[in-house]
């Protein structure tokens, strides 16, 4: 199984709609992806490492698929759609890390 995470990192002046990332974007990956997304995840930054410090991300996503290329092969036709969305609730560039699951 892979995870394919995007992070957004806080840099103290970019936009992050949360609700539309909750409501819009992540189910219309759900939707274009099918049975190449297993299951999904979104984090919502708190804090940081020290109490009362800012966190570094603002927000991220994990997309789980049973193989790298299932989710390569089902991302491929609805990449530009996918990445035209992400206008619509921020304007941070994303930091995007896809990795094997190797236990949990």
């Amino acid at each position: 199984m892979i995870k394919m995470s995007v992070y957004y990192p806080a840099d103290g002046g970019s936009k992050f709609d949360h609700d539309y990332y909750r409501t819009r974007h992540m189910p219309l990956i759900q939707e274009r992806l099918g049975d190449a997304c297993l299951r999904y995840e979104i984090d919502k930054g708190l804090a940081g490492r020290e109490p009362g410090s800012a966190p570094g991300f603002v927000a991220a996503c994990h997309v789980y698929s049973p193989s790298l290329e299932t989710f390569q092969e089902a991302l491929g036709p609805h990449r530009a759609e996918i990445a035209a969305d992400v206008a619509n609730y921020t304007d941070i560039a994303p930091i995007v890390q896809i990795s094997e699951v190797v236990g949990g």
